[in-house]
């Protein structure tokens, strides 16, 4: 099973959007056993003109986004991802300290030292390529959903869920860009034109049309999973569907501060029991548990996910090249006495007279071993933890305790003994990092919106042999974007 990348130089390129712009034509098709597209391959002419005539080619539009936001170079998975390199920036993780020689890109996000780069490469500085990877994405699904509507030859049903797919991504890349930089030039058009233009959008603003795009999501969107072509019933959770638009929505309300709206959010997810449930701890990341809500299968030929084949250390422990990172004593130290957790989703391996300690959530980092393990996007584990801090919030203490309790109670943990909303708070947090660890970098979002970052920061930054300025929070935004587009501002400190 292998990536087959058709068409790679037939993409049309209309223009240039904060760097780099992609019409969208196929992007990358998956062929063999079991992956997400299993199309024949399309004219040979395939143009963003065409491509939303035909109900496999449109699919396979988002497909590609999919494709590419699980591949390790770009957001989530592996030695490059962004659970990784979000791990380092916060407490999570530790560098190997000749990481340096081999992944000198992994050292900024360790010492909280980030760069903006030149302005003559749109990928400089070690945060660069994220911003321009997930405006390349913006663009496609904004285009699609301007072809989309328009196209008389697609199956409705295809049409319609695309739709959502596209709504849902848009909301998707948005939150993070918005978490990670702040507030950002927020496009809904493909006009390169006006888009090359945009001043920086407020936070608000942006979380407004992630807000908007997700409801809309959630009411086009199918409720259950379907197969490669967007219409196919599946049991492979592989594409969203309206509960993983509800569950980022969810999300999205907590940082957004609408507390009653983020726990009626969780709720709809968490009363779905014949869908979602939490599962044992052992259970919960393989392929098309109980407990995911949206997963990616791998791109990678061979190998499950590519957080176990980097995060799951060898005997001869780490190193500067494919195993630059192992779990920091301040994640180590947050596990409560008999945690479950601590036990089954961490390991070990001494080499050198050195213990170290690796996350274990994923098991399988074998090559060519069955596949058993999707990477997980969005779980129910997640939502409990949501519902438990918006109903805090509330003052609904008894509620909040009881949502607590379902994770605690998986882990092992006796019940909460906080008991005012203070208390529950600092112990939800508590709770997320032992919970959501090396997860999409919950842990380096949660410190920056609880208003805990410089605390914990002014101790681990120095630990790792850097400084913590609270400016350091958001990364920088490409100098590059900023030379192309001067009604761009640069975060306060770069």
């Amino acid at each position: 099973m292998q990536i087959n990348r058709l068409y790679k130089n037939q993409i049309i390129q209309s223009g240039k959007f904060f760097g780099i712009l992609l019409i969208p034509a196929l992007l990358i098709f998956l062929t063999a056993c079991n992956k997400l597209v299993e199309v024949q391959p399309p004219p040979s002419a395939v143009t963003s003109s065409n491509v939303y005539s035909d109900d496999a080619t449109a699919a396979a539009v988002l497909t590609g986004i999919y494709t590419i936001i699980n591949q390790s170079t770009v957001l989530d998975n592996g030695i490059n991802g962004f659970s990784l390199k979000a791990g380092l920036s916060a407490d999570e993780l530790t560098l190997f300290s000749g990481a340096s020689n081999g992944n000198s890109n992994l050292v900024p996000f360790y010492l909280n030292a980030l760069n903006a780069g030149q302005i003559t490469d749109p990928s400089a500085g070690t945060s660069g390529a994220v911003w321009t990877q997930f405006y390349q994405q913006i663009y496609i699904v904004n285009q699609a959903l301007e072809r989309l509507p328009s196209s008389n030859t697609l199956t409705p049903a295809v049409r319609q869920q695309l739709m959502g797919e596209a709504k849902f991504m848009r909301a998707f890349f948005y939150f993070y860009l918005v978490n990670l930089y702040g507030g950002v030039p927020l496009t809904t058009s493909s006009d390169y034109r006006s888009n090359s233009v945009l001043p920086r959008a407020t936070s608000d603003q942006v979380y407004q049309q992630i807000i908007a795009d997700l409801k809309d999501a959630q009411l086009l969107l199918v409720d259950g999973y379907v197969a490669s072509n967007a219409m196919t019933s599946t049991n492979e959770r592989l594409r969203p569907n309206k509960w993983a638009a509800t569950a980022l929505l969810a999300r999205a309300f907590l940082y957004d501060r609408k507390y009653d709206s983020a726990e009626s959010a969780a709720t709809l997810i968490i009363n779905n029991t014949a869908l979602y449930d939490t599962v044992s701890l052992n259970n919960a990341f393989l392929k098309n548990s109980k407990e995911a809500i949206w997963q990616f299968q791998s791109v990678t030929t061979g190998w499950n996910t590519e957080d176990a084949r980097v995060f799951i250390l060898t005997s001869a422990g780490p190193n500067s090249n494919n195993y630059p990172v192992y779990i920091s004593p301040q994640l180590l130290a947050g596990f409560e006495t008999g945690d479950l957790r601590r036990t089954n989703w961490i390991d070990s391996v001494s080499a050198n007279g050195t213990t170290y300690y690796y996350p274990y959530k994923y098991k399988s980092a074998t090559l060519n071993a069955d596949v058993t393990e999707y990477t997980m996007v969005l779980r129910i584990g997640e939502q409990y933890l949501i519902r438990a801090e918006a109903r805090a919030h509330q003052n609904n203490i008894s509620g909040s305790q009881t949502d607590l309790n379902v994770i605690r109670t998986r882990a092992g943990l006796p019940n909460t003994s906080a008991g005012d909303q203070d208390a529950l708070l600092t112990t939800i947090l508590h709770e997320r990092q032992a919970e959501l660890f090396t997860e999409w970098g919950h842990r380096w979002l949660d410190l920056k919106r609880t208003g805990n970052v410089d605390n914990i920061m002014n101790a681990v930054t120095p630990a790792k042999g850097s400084t913590w300025s609270t400016n350091w929070q958001l990364y920088p935004i490409p100098a590059y974007d900023i030379f192309q587009d001067p009604n761009i501002t640069q975060n306060n400190g770069y």
